[in-house]
């Protein structure tokens, strides 16, 4: 696996839904899993790297929805949540040509060389190596940008110490459309 450090003072972003009470709980994808992480594995906090992944991000948040984004208000948005980790983070790069090829991933990830998504099932095992090798996690292409545009962080906490500090709220309207 090709690892590389990321920035300590970086700005992840996080959509969350403005009920959550905790919005960077990594816990959810623990019981649940993830692209990076299978159910009932471990703790996982997956992140944006700018607004332009959010954005591309805001769909699959809201598939479940009868509504587009763009039907969207203020009030009933998503919020976009502000976190910095702590400092130190070595991740597994999955969006260099020679990170995607390092784990086995045709070049075209996110993409299968047919056109579709790479199941989360194909990625998933990936993400539990990393997590053994005693990586923090993956920073990886995008897979709701079929060009693999955008970059996610997919940050596994150390334990119940090692937490993102949450820097600041946007509501729907200021992150989305701004």
């Amino acid at each position: 696996m090709r690892t590389e450090d990321i920035q300590d003072d970086h700005e992840w972003l996080r959509i969350a839904d403005p009920a959550w009470t905790d919005p960077l709980d990594p816990s959810f994808a623990a019981s649940a899993g993830g692209r990076w992480n299978p159910p009932q594995s471990f703790p996982v906090l997956y992140l944006n790297e700018d607004i332009v992944t959010a954005r591309l991000n805001i769909r699959a948040f809201v598939s479940a929805w009868p509504y587009e984004p763009e039907d969207l208000r203020n009030d009933n948005g998503p919020v976009l949540v502000g976190a910095r980790l702590p400092s130190g983070q070595r991740v597994v790069d999955i969006h260099s040509p020679q990170g995607v090829a390092a784990v086995g991933l045709p070049p075209t990830y996110p993409l299968t060389p047919s056109g579709a998504i790479v199941a989360r099932e194909v990625c998933q095992p990936i993400g539990a190596a990393a997590k053994e090798d005693g990586r923090d996690g993956i920073r990886c292409r995008c897979a709701q940008s079929p060009s693999g545009e955008g970059r996610e962080l997919a940050w596994f906490p150390d334990g119940p110490s090692s937490a993102a500090d949450q820097i600041g709220v946007a509501t729907f309207t200021d992150w989305y459309w701004s």
